[in-house]
């Protein structure tokens, strides 16, 4: 287990008594707003548990908010660590670990990222197909320094369809893609971005890949969708910004929101 999450997971134990999270869900830049459609919520400042790490980045509130969607039991996560912000992959993760020692099976992504495929717009969700993991760093050396290795698709085949079934059927502007991870802060040049668009990339961000890789190690089933908020730099003229991504992302929240629903709705009716 990674260091601090026993006494983090005793304490929300204690807050949340009984409640059973199913599904957890990180909320990404400008998308926390979807955790306070819970029903029956129980909201725990990130601060006030020990050593959980805070985030820092504008738009990632810092709130555990328990409660139901659809009937399902879930766990909403306002806010992620991005490794730019300390430098320690195991800060990333956290929130990962603690979701599933508290029971969490299934694991849903989010992110805002920019678009990198030209037939890819602002205010699209991107199913994310893979991943290029150009952080250069992997999470699993905290667990073991001699861990077996793992040979199966790091998103549920079953929950990739379910996905994108859904989105077609709200009519809502669904795409399936290759998201990279790269570590940040800053945003990449025209010529990283015409390199990263050879090698196969839709999206690119600064989150996620790391959190994949935990989840996949600790047997929990993953989705992840981005919402594409920009063009990346280069085939866009317009100078990027983060106030930009988070704007982006709160236009198109209420889709967001209504693909997220459903979703969770359908795998309470076990459609996967």
């Amino acid at each position: 287990m990674v260091e601090g999450v026993e006494e983090s997971v005793k304490y929300i134990r204690k807050v949340i008594n009984n409640f059973q999270p199913e599904i957890a869900i990180i909320l990404g830049s400008g998308l926390g707003d979807i955790a306070e459609e819970f029903e029956n919520k129980i909201k725990i400042k990130t601060s006030d548990i020990p050593n959980y790490p805070l985030p820092t980045v504008e738009g990632h509130a810092g709130n555990l908010v328990f409660g139901e969607i659809n009937n399902a039991n879930v766990l909403g996560f306002q806010g992620r660590i991005h490794f730019y912000e300390s430098g320690k992959i195991e800060k990333v993760v956290y929130p990962v670990v603690v979701a599933y020692e508290l029971g969490v099976k299934i694991l849903i992504i989010t992110n805002a990222s920019g678009g990198l495929n030209k037939n890819f717009k602002p205010g699209d969700l991107m199913v994310i197909a893979d991943h290029i993991n150009f952080m250069f760093l992997n999470p699993l050396k905290i667990f073991s320094p001699n861990i077996n290795r793992f040979n199966k698709p790091a998103y549920d085949e079953n929950l990739k369809k379910l996905a994108i079934e859904t989105g077609i059927e709200l009519k809502l502007p669904i795409r399936e893609g290759i998201y990279c991870g790269v570590r940040g802060p800053n945003y990449e040049t025209p010529a990283e971005v015409n390199m990263l668009r050879k090698i196969g990339a839709d999206a690119v961000g600064m989150s996620t890949v790391p959190e994949v890789i935990t989840a996949n190690y600790l047997g929990m089933k993953v989705l992840g969708i981005s919402c594409i908020t920009n063009y990346a730099a280069g085939i866009s003229p317009t100078k990027l910004s983060h106030e930009e991504v988070t704007e982006a992302a709160q236009k198109v929240k209420n889709e967001f929101s209504l693909l997220i629903k459903e979703i969770i709705r359908k795998i309470k009716q076990g459609k996967i």
